[in-house]
């Protein structure tokens, strides 16, 4: 079942979703996981796969779902996993449950920054990857997104997630192009995003939590409190 939800087009959170047309999509794994991972943020697929192995779980929910390429790839603890695929972009969500069709995902169209109208405590783990660069403002304001998956996450589940940090890590001089041409066409919001940053803004809604940083990537888990 897919809810819909939309954003305006004078929203700063549009352009960032609104680059995930279909032409694009068909190109995604190839641009992102083929040069963007491994050159520009030197953090390659392989390793975030890990990072989904080490934490993804039986009931997962999964935000800012690209192709799906990533709970393709990564081993369940089960083999029927429940999975719900949540995007703002009803093409994301197309593409990345036709790919997962085999554990028949439930798709779910909200903004992350908004109500996510889902049930508390539902889920075992929720994935926030590749999404939080994306979205406006600091990530302080970003965080609201840390709280709504608390809410929606069962005792003791596990928050987990990649975002692109542009501030206190090493940008190569074609990561720095790369990353200034983005924020100023809006698809990305990452100038004033470090690891300090991020912790800060999980420390405010999980005080177990972890960050590691790989190339320009921060890969981060949060423990809700059992």
């Amino acid at each position: 079942m897919t809810t819909a939800a939309t954003v305006d087009r004078d929203d700063p959170a549009h352009a960032g979703q609104a680059v995930y047309t279909r032409s694009f999509l068909s190109v995604y794994d190839a641009i992102v996981y083929g040069f963007n991972s491994p050159v520009l943020w030197r953090c390659p697929k392989s390793r975030v796969v890990e990072h989904y192995d080490a934490n993804v779980s039986a009931r997962h929910l999964d935000i800012g779902v690209g192709t799906g390429t990533l709970l393709d790839a990564c081993r369940f603890p089960v083999a029927a996993p429940e999975i719900t695929l949540m995007d703002l972009n009803p093409n994301s969500l197309a593409a990345a449950s036709h790919r997962l069709a085999r554990y028949s995902p439930r798709t779910h169209r909200a903004n992350v920054l908004g109500d996510w109208r889902l049930e508390p405590g539902t889920y075992e783990s929720v994935a926030v990857t590749h999404i939080l660069h994306c979205l406006p403002g600091t990530m302080a304001e970003k965080g609201v997104a840390f709280e709504h998956a608390r809410r929606v996450l069962a005792p003791g589940g596990t928050l987990f997630g990649a975002t692109i940090l542009a501030k206190d890590v090493h940008l190569s001089p074609l990561a720095r192009a790369v990353t200034a041409l983005s924020n100023r066409r809006g698809i990305l919001h990452n100038w004033d995003d470090g690891p300090a940053e991020l912790d800060a803004a999980l420390a405010g809604v999980f005080p177990d939590r972890t960050v590691r940083v790989h190339g320009t990537v921060a890969l981060f888990t949060a423990q809700a409190p059992r």
